[in-house]
């Protein structure tokens, strides 16, 4: 049997950047410039790295960023008072809040206090509720970076069984709610670390997301062949990243993401959309 098609996220995040470029130009074009907030608070090497990551793909579409580094020891009321600080500054169009955040501090809080008209990772509960509600709203990041990568490579949803597993509030349950949409109309079946056999739901599926971060999760035998298979979670394992998808995969499947992962510079491209969808709308 043929290898699997590559469901190259990299490739894509990377046209879509381009794409942004032009559209950040003709804003800047017209006095707007568009303008971001990270915040970080600690030191936690996972998290600055992919912060550098998002600073890197603004410098290059025209985003100006502003860094904001806050210690680990930071109080839940300093930290609320930072945010409330960006959403009334009006030169910043969008932020957010990098987690996973130093115990001691609530995340779903931090979310919540973060406007959501700036919500640029759209997990404040306003615009998980608006997605939920079918209405029009900033999009959570890793779920529509899933959904463009497979329209990207015309995978007909429409009908289709989708099996996710990981019922997380970052990826799987707002996935479920997305690709079960009105346009998109796919059958969704979300499992998750107490489900039973994962394989019975799994070997029927026309299309695996696997969202558990759990290494090789996903074997050759739990796929039907010619499925698409999407690879979300990552381990680290002795130092390497290992994805939930394991490498004999690509010998069954139809579509399937690389065992190094895909996902993550099309999530980082569906941030920077977000931010100039923010200054587009307050600009016409």
């Amino acid at each position: 049997m043929a290898q699997a098609i590559l469901l190259d996220g990299d490739a894509l995040a990377a046209r879509l950047r381009s794409e942004m470029k032009t559209d950040a130009a003709q804003l800047i074009a017209r006095g707007i410039q568009p303008k971001m907030a990270t915040v970080l608070v600690g030191d936690d090497p996972a998290s600055a790295s992919y912060i550098a990551r998002k600073h890197a793909d603004c410098a290059e579409i025209g985003i100006v960023v502003e860094d904001i580094r806050l210690p680990a020891t930071i109080g839940p009321a300093d930290l609320l008072a930072q945010i409330a600080a960006l959403n009334a500054d009006p030169s910043v169009h969008g932020f957010m809040v990098q987690l996973p955040l130093p115990s001691g501090l609530d995340e779903a809080t931090m979310l919540e206090a973060i406007h959501p008209d700036k919500d640029i990772d759209g997990l404040h509960p306003l615009n998980l509720g608006r997605l939920l509600a079918g209405r029009p709203g900033l999009l959570p990041c890793t779920p529509a970076a899933i959904l463009t990568l497979l329209q990207a490579h015309d995978i007909n949803l429409a009908g289709a069984d989708v099996t996710i597993i990981g019922r997380g509030p970052l990826v799987g349950r707002p996935l479920a709610t997305l690709l079960s949409q009105r346009g998109i109309d796919a059958n969704i079946t979300l499992l998750h670390s107490r489900s039973g056999d994962l394989s019975a739901a799994t070997r029927h599926a026309d299309v695996i997301i696997a969202a558990a971060g759990v290494p090789n999760l996903i074997t050759p035998e739990m796929v039907r062949p010619g499925a698409a298979v999407v690879g979300v979670g990552i381990s680290y394992v002795d130092g390497a990243m290992v994805s939930d998808i394991a490498p004999g995969v690509a010998d069954v499947a139809g579509w399937v993401t690389p065992t190094d992962g895909s996902v993550g510079a099309l999530t980082r491209a569906m941030l920077l959309g977000n931010v100039l969808r923010i200054v587009s709308s307050a600009n016409g």
